[in-house]
Order: structure tokens, then C-alpha cells, then sequence
């Protein structure tokens, strides 16, 4: 007898798997892949290399370090160079993929570490970026002998912590001359990613090659099908804010280091990756200094000036572009809550599907023959790769099935209304156990961005929202305007006009739900993270129809926001403006400024290390609603975590956030809370 199924706990949090950066041997028969895993004892996750085998529809774990990520297949497939931070800084490291169990043995041992492998044609070299200083370049271009090694153990450790103190020092006090100087969870140096070169030899003590020396981060590396050069983007302003907004692309002799510039900062062009027969260079294209627009991208003939830009046609935004050996370049494409691949023809100059489905990508890799390697999740699975043969969609992974074989998972259900700015999709999700005629508490759901966009089964959402269901309550989302896949003129509707524009899309999908009989408009409550901590704010300072709140890492105060983010001009791209030109137009569009309105029980969530939204934003908040009301408000404050909490912070802190998020719902809705267990 099957055993009855149970709700989704919070805990079951630690049981779910995903997988990453999947990558197809040259021969097609293996696909390399990285699966994590929450460890919650040492508050992180395991990060491992396994393999598919397509011949036998079988896994197999290939490390064992849980700390290895960025598998790259030598182009004769006998080797994979990997990352892994199994020492004191990551590594490149190579393994023999012949007998899968044999030892890796480090590539690289940069003083700051070392990632994005690419190896060269002919097999012989590898391309990676290493972090460095101006001045840790000129030391090592003035320094031709290489330093002795440590005479002993003791000698060795003296030296690493001489190294570790010097680094101390060099930051007491801290210097900062430009924005951001920090970023995720940490401070911002002066060390830049640049190219270097390795034998790949097992013979070969050679020491790397570099063959950048400019104070920018550049992209990943890509070689050349010819190996004679090497392709990467890098900004065009590199001493300017915010960098990362105006990049060019440039060809590097892979010899010398000079450099040809690609593109000429018209636009924000970046990720080159050069078609395998050496006609084609594929970019990514941006505006600059615009925000709330879909990203094209642009194929470009390789010494000739014609350009396409391929996706325009179809005003949808694209994630990842790859090249297959036989020269078809693959993207992934974001449309109306789906992530799909689409095939790109260079020589036809046509783009088309490559299958359909219902699910989203997060990352791709193409063979030949139609072959694609996806790790995808499903309203059904949270992740899993998958594999694309002879066009049928096949499951390669299934890495949560003995979670999924004991856990309830609720459909999702589409649902399409209009609003005052237009047509919108939402969707909804019943609590377990919901009967004909039940009226449940609600859990409106608002996304970040602000101009991303969730669909049927977003993976970073998949176990939060099955967990709500699982503990009574109907779930709703939708994409307002201002949300990507939907084309560019539904984007850029939200522009200066953050608050208005999203709260008209969101109240008139919760009356469209509310239609349906399906849950009580008594016993609402309403919860966003980042972008959609602002509309949490927002709408319950401009609406009392919800009975409690939960706001996460929201931007409450846009002018203080703006001298504290990483992320300033996000705000002048948005509103058109600087604080001090128009200081109204950012003071009008703070939730911050009607805080004295709120009526609503009120929670706040957020990271002490948050640098995209610090927590000052959060503070402030508290203290209005605090102050000027007599409104239930209170704060938690999670340690050590960024603006990533929800997605990968430490697994512990994740379920606690789940659970005080539905405790706080069951306290002000009455929910029909059920036993997380």
C-alpha cells in the first residue's frame, strides 16, 4: 500500500537539490554538471561535479570536494578543468575523465585565486581570469625570478599569515573612491579580473601568462576556433560608477595580449562567444543607462561589418546564447512565464523554437544534432537537468523524487485579467486539501526586479509557495507592467511611476482571483522581496485591504537608497533624474513618505549584509510605522546574509524566514495553520 502523502514542511527545505552550469562532452555521450546541495550543519551548501551519461541514462558523482563548480571538457574530452575552493582560494583543477575517481590536480595556484576556464583548441592551454592590483601586476612584470619556496611547515605558515596580516593592514582604514565599494556580502578592492594563460601539460611548471593589465574586470575568456585569439568584454569606463553598465567586446592576440575593440559604447555590448567555424560573433546587447528594457542579441561577422540583431523580431528578453559544434546558436528566451530554448540559423539569418513546453531554464548547453543539456525546473520539480533528444524532452537527473515521493505538490493554475494599463498574467496555487466551496486566507506574492518575472514554476519561488499552500493558504502572483517577457513596451509602462503602475496590475489580479470564490478577501495578507518589498509598502500604505504583511529587503526611502545602494543609477534610469536636481520625484515615489498610513500588521525582514538594499531602508521603516502609528510592527535582522537570504542564504536562516512569514500571516488572518511536520 502507497503511503499517504504529506504538506510540504519548511524543513523540507534542506532536501532540495538543484543543479547547475550543465556541459556536453565533444563526443555527446556525457554531460558534466554541478549539484547543490544544502548543508546545513556547516550553514552552506555542497557544490559537486557529477556526470550523465546519455548512452545509459545513468549519473555519476565525479568529486567529492563540495566545493567544486565550472566543469569545462578538454576539446578531446579526456580531461575536465574545474573551480574548486577546496584550499585557501579557488583553483583550477583538471581531471582525468577516462577512469572517473582519479585524482585532480591543480592547475593554478594564484595568490587570489582563479575561475573561468576555457581551454584552447589544441587542447594545450587554458584561459582563466585571476583577480589582481595594479600594483601586484607591476611587482610581477619587475620580478622575472620566481620566489623561493618555504624551507619547512613552520616556514610556510609564517609566510601565509606575514601574507594575511600585510592584507589586514592594507585596509585599516578602508579606502573608498568609487561606487559600489561593496557588493553581495562584501567590500570592493582594487584587484581586477585579468586573463592569464596555463599549460595544460602535466609536465609543463610553467607559471600562467598574463596577458591583460588594465585596472577592469573582464568577462569570461573565450578562445577562438583558430586558437590565435582570445575573445572577452571588458567596461568602456572602467574608472567610472557602476562600470558593468557601458561594456565593450575585444579581440586579444592570444600571443601578445594586444587588443582590438569589437564594438565602439554605443551600446552596453557583452558575453562574446565566437560560432565554432569562426564567421560569427555572439553578444549580448544592452541600452545604456537604461534599465527597463529586454536585452537583444547581436550576431556579428567576424572582420566585416555586418551586425543582426536576432531577437528583436519577437521583443522578448533572452537569458544565455551557445553555440553547438555544427553551428547553431541557441538561446534561451523569457516569454509569459515561461523560459525556453529557440534556435538561431546564421546562415538562414532564422530564429525559431526549439521546443515547447511549460517550464523555465536557468542554464544551457548545445551538441550537435539538436542535442541540449538544461537544468530546468517544473511546476512540478524545483530543478532537475534535463536533456533535449531528437526533440523529445527526457529527465536526466532525479535528485529530488524521494522528496517529491512524500510531499504534496500543488498545481498551478494560470489566470489572465485586465487592469487599467492592460492585459496581465497571474497565477494561483490552492492550499492542500482545498474542497469545493472553501474560502481559504490568501498569500499575495509580488516579485523583484523590478523588471523580473516569474511564470509557472520559478525555481527560487517553487518551495516557498508550495509551503504556503501546504500551511492553508491560497497563493497569488502575477507580472505586472514593468515585468520581463512580455516585449518592451509592457517593461518600460512601469518607468517613473513604480508604485501606480504595478499597485493598479496587482489589485485588479487580486479582485480577478477573488472572483473566483476561492479565498476570503477577510484574511489576506501580502509579501515581496526587494522591488517587491517596495510594493508590500507601497500598497499597504495606500490600501487597508489586507489584514497582515510581511516586507523583505524592500527600498522604502529612494534618496537614501541611492547614497547607500550598489546599485544608484538604477534609480537616476528609472526616474530621469538626480536627487538633488529633483528631489520630489524621488521623495513622492518612497513608500516611506506615507508610512504614517499604515494600518496593516507589519513584519520586516532583512539582511545586516545587504548591499544592494542595505538595511538602513528597513530601519527606517520600522521606526515610521513605530513612531507614527499604532500599527503591530516589528523586525528581524538575519546576521551575515545579503540581499540573497531567501535564495542561498544559510539553509537555516532560510527556513527561519519561511516560518516567521507564516507565523506572522497566522497571527493577523486567522490562517488555517497546519502542523509543519
Amino acid at each position: 500500500m502507497t503511503a499517504k502523502k504529506r504538506p510540504i514542511s519548511a524543513e523540507d527545505l534542506n532536501r532540495i537539490h538543484y543543479v547547475q552550469d550543465p556541459q556536453i562532452s565533444p563526443d555527446g555521450r556525457w554531460v558534466a554538471f554541478v549539484k547543490v546541495s544544502p548543508d546545513p550543519l556547516e550553514k552552506s551548501y555542497k557544490r559537486n561535479i557529477w556526470l550523465y551519461s546519455l548512452a545509459e541514462d545513468a549519473v555519476l558523482q565525479l568529486t567529492r570536494g563540495d566545493k567544486d563548480s565550472q566543469p569545462r571538457w578538454s576539446p578531446d574530452g579526456s580531461q575536465l578543468a574545474f573551480v574548486s575552493a577546496r584550499g585557501d582560494k579557488p583553483q583550477i583543477y583538471l581531471l582525468p575523465t577516462a577512469a572517473p575517481g582519479g585524482e585532480a590536480r591543480a592547475l593554478t595556484k594564484m595568490d587570489h585565486g582563479a575561475h573561468s576556464p576555457d581551454w584552447s583548441p589544441d587542447g594545450a592551454r587554458i584561459a582563466f581570469l585571476a583577480p589582481m592590483s595594479r600594483e601586484e601586476r607591476e611587482t610581477e612584470d619587475a620580478d622575472s625570478e620566481p620566489q623561493p619556496e618555504p624551507v619547512d611547515k613552520l616556514a610556510s605558515k609564517h609566510q601565509e599569515e606575514r601574507k594575511a596580516e600585510d592584507e589586514r593592514n592594507r585596509w585599516d582604514p578602508r579606502p573608498m573612491w568609487r561606487i559600489p565599494y561593496r557588493q553581495g556580502t562584501a567590500y570592493v578592492d582594487e584587484r581586477y579580473d585579468q586573463i592569464c594563460l596555463a599549460l595544460a601539460a602535466e609536465s609543463s611548471d610553467a607559471k600562467p601568462k598574463r596577458l591583460t593589465a588594465i585596472d577592469a574586470n573582464h568577462d569570461a575568456p573565450r578562445w577562438s576556433p583558430d586558437g590565435a585569439s582570445i575573445y572577452t568584454a571588458r567596461s568602456a569606463l572602467p574608472q567610472g560608477d557602476e562600470p558593468w553598465r557601458a561594456l565593450n567586446c575585444y579581440r586579444l592576440d592570444a600571443e601578445t595580449g594586444a587588443e582590438e575593440a569589437l564594438t565602439d559604447g554605443e551600446y552596453s555590448v557583452y558575453a562574446p562567444k565566437p560560432s565554432p567555424d569562426g564567421k560569427w560573433i555572439a553578444c549580448e546587447r544592452s541600452p545604456i543607462g537604461v534599465t527597463d528594457m529586454p536585452t537583444r542579441v547581436l550576431v556579428m561577422a567576424v572582420g566585416g561589418a555586418e551586425t543582426r540583431i536576432i531577437n528583436e523580431a519577437i521583443d522578448r528578453e533572452t537569458f544565455d546564447h551557445v553555440w553547438s559544434p555544427d553551428g547553431a546558436l541557441t538561446l534561451t528566451v523569457e516569454s509569459e512565464g515561461k523560459v525556453l530554448p529557440w534556435t538561431y540559423d546564421p546562415e538562414k539569418d532564422e530564429l525559431s523554437p526549439a521546443h515547447e513546453g511549460t517550464y523555465e531554464i536557468e542554464q544551457i548547453d548545445s551538441g550537435s544534432g539538436g542535442l541540449l543539456a538544461m537544468t530546468v525546473s517544473t511546476p512540478h520539480n524545483p530543478q532537475e537537468l534535463y536533456v533535449l533528444v531528437d526533440g523529445e524532452l527526457k529527465t536526466a537527473t532525479n535528485f529530488n523524487q524521494p522528496l517529491l515521493d512524500e510531499v504534496i505538490v500543488q498545481d498551478v493554475h494560470e489566470l489572465r485579467f485586465d487592469s487599467p494599463n492592460g492585459a496581465v498574467q497571474g497565477w494561483y496555487i490552492l492550499p492542500v486539501d482545498h474542497k469545493d466551496g472553501d474560502k481559504a486566507p490568501l498569500a499575495l506574492n509580488i516579485h523583484g526586479g523590478p523588471h523580473a518575472a516569474w511564470g509557472f514554476s520559478t525555481k527560487s519561488m517553487w518551495h516557498e509557495w508550495q509551503f504556503h499552500a501546504a500551511r492553508g493558504y491560497a497563493v497569488f502572483y502575477c507580472n505586472p507592467h514593468g515585468s520581463g517577457g512580455y516585449g518592451e513596451a509592457f517593461e518600460r509602462k512601469l518607468h517613473a511611476a513604480w508604485g501606480p503602475v504595478a499597485m493598479d496590475d496587482i489589485m485588479a489580479g487580486l479582485d480577478a482571483f477573488l472572483q473566483l470564490g476561492l479565498a476570503d478577501p477577510e484574511r489576506m495578507a501580502i509579501t515581496g522581496g526587494s522591488y517587491g518589498g517596495y510594493m508590500t509598502a507601497w500598497i499597504i500604505s495606500h490600501s487597508q485591504r489586507f489584514k497582515a504583511a510581511v516586507s523583505q529587503r524592500g527600498v522604502y526611502n529612494i534618496s537614501s537608497f541611492y547614497g547607500t545602494t550598489d546599485v544608484p543609477l538604477l534609480m537616476s534610469n528609472e526616474f530621469d533624474a538626480e536627487p538633488w536636481d529633483d528631489h520630489d520625484v524621488y521623495w513622492d515615489n518612497s513608500p516611506l513618505k506615507y508610512a504614517a498610513r499604515i494600518k496593516t500588521p507589519l513584519l520586516l525582514i532583512h539582511s545586516e549584509n545587504d548591499f544592494r538594499v542595505p538595511i538602513e531602508q528597513a530601519e527606517q521603516l520600522f521606526a515610521w510605522v513605530r513612531r507614527a502609528t499604532d500599527t503591530p510592527v516589528s523586525m528581524l535582522r538575519y546576521p551575515r546574509e545579503g540581499h540573497e537570504l531567501s535564495r542561498s542564504g544559510e539553509p537555516g536562516h532560510r527556513i527561519s524566514r519561511l516560518t516567521e512569514m507564516v507565523a506572522w500571516f497566522d497571527r493577523y488572518t486567522a490562517g488555517q495553520a497546519r502542523d509543519s511536520g
